[in-house]
Formats: C-alpha cells, sequence, structure tokens
C-alpha cells in the first residue's frame, strides 16, 4: 500500500512537470517578444519598410527572420549564461526545478535592467506598490513582473525613437519630388513612384542594411 501510494504521488509530480513544460513551450513566443531584443527589432525594421514605402518588400517572414537571428546573436552571451549555471546542471541532477528557474531569472533579468531606464522602473515599482531599488545591484531583486514591462516600455520607445530618425531623409527625398512635380506642373503624377528609387538609391549608397544592423546591435548594453 505505501508503494502504490508513492507510486500515485511520483504520478502526479510527473504529472505537474509535464504540465509546467507543455506552458513553458507555449509561453515561448511570448518571452521572445517580452524578454529580449526582438521587439526593437521587427518594429525598426517595419519602420523602414514603412519610409522607404516598398509596400509588402522585403515580407514580413523576412522581417521576422532577420529579427529573430539578430536576436539570436544578440542574446547568445545571454543564452550561454543560462545553459552554463541553470540548464547544464538542472540537467545533471545537480539543482532543483525551482533553482533552475531562479538561476536562469539572474542573467535575463541583468540583460532588460540594463536596457531599462530608472525612471521606467520607478514607475511600475509605484504601480505594484514595491518599493524602488537605490541602485543597480538592488534592482536585481525587484520581482519580474516589474523588470519585464519596464523593459517592454523602454524597448518600445527606443523603436520609436529610431523609426522617427529613419523616416527623416526618406520624408525629404519625398517633400524634394513633390515640389519639384508640383513646379513642372505634373499633378497627376503620384510622388511615391518617382521618390522610391531615389529611397533605394539613397539606402544602398549609404550601405544602410549594414548600418542599420551594426548600430541595432551595437545599440544594446
Amino acid at each position: 500500500m505505501p508503494e502504490a501510494l508513492i507510486n500515485v504521488n511520483g504520478n502526479h509530480v510527473q504529472t505537474l512537470e509535464i504540465l509546467a513544460l507543455t506552458t513553458v513551450i507555449a509561453l515561448l513566443p511570448s518571452i521572445l517578444v517580452m524578454m529580449t531584443s526582438f521587439t526593437r527589432y521587427i518594429i525598426v525594421l517595419s519602420f523602414l519598410r514603412s519610409a522607404i514605402g516598398t509596400q509588402q518588400t522585403p515580407p514580413n517572414m523576412v522581417l521576422v527572420g532577420i529579427a529573430l537571428f539578430l536576436t539570436l546573436f544578440t542574446m547568445s552571451p545571454v543564452i550561454t549564461d543560462v545553459k552554463t549555471n541553470a540548464y547544464d546542471p538542472y540537467v545533471a541532477d545537480q539543482i532543483s526545478q525551482t533553482e533552475f528557474v531562479s538561476r536562469a531569472e539572474v542573467p535575463l533579468k541583468d540583460f532588460m535592467l540594463r536596457q531599462t531606464e530608472t525612471s521606467t522602473i520607478k514607475l511600475y515599482c509605484d504601480l505594484s506598490k514595491t518599493e524602488a531599488p537605490a541602485d543597480g545591484e538592488a534592482a536585481m531583486d525587484l520581482p519580474m513582473r516589474v523588470v519585464i514591462p519596464a523593459f517592454m516600455t523602454c524597448e518600445l520607445k527606443r523603436a520609436f525613437e529610431i523609426g522617427f530618425l529613419l523616416y527623416i531623409p526618406f520624408m525629404l527625398i519625398d517633400l524634394v519630388v513633390s515640389s519639384t512635380l508640383m513646379s513642372m506642373g505634373m499633378i497627376m503624377l503620384p510622388p511615391s513612384m518617382i521618390s522610391m528609387p531615389f529611397k533605394l538609391l539613397l539606402f544602398i549608397a549609404l550601405n544602410g542594411w549594414e548600418l542599420l544592423f551594426s548600430t541595432l546591435v551595437q545599440g544594446f548594453r
């Protein structure tokens, strides 16, 4: 009878572990968006496509692929840290599942806090009735429910700032082309048809893709 009870309890534990693993797998896309550099990359790339005015070129699948691999490149030190200090010991049965989660949080939290402004952290601390940290080291003790939304807010802010800067040179080309066409009396000709080749020429001449990617990657602290 005790052996049967132990067996039943063991099955319950195994079932809970499977449910927890399934939940983590289901939340992986959200984790990718919320806790990595993916958000900044995909928003900036979308802004760039809109600024050039190429409609669906590059297609969404290409933009997501670029953002995904840039994210893997940026997050590789964090992934290595999680694997070395959390995943490998857990697989070797040296630490428990709870310890694995707590260890895995440390490099992710450190990465997010390095990209997050102090004022944003203080805002979410006030909203959650959590005591605001006095320095950077104390910020590591903040719960994820404060760190993640603060990180996402700062990422959205930076992505929109970069998008604004990307729009300026292409907008100037649109203004010049529109003014030229109007002065020539060619009102019926769509300005976007004339300005797009000049936008593409400017982007190619500046080696835009390499310049954009290097700036985005170096923007992460």
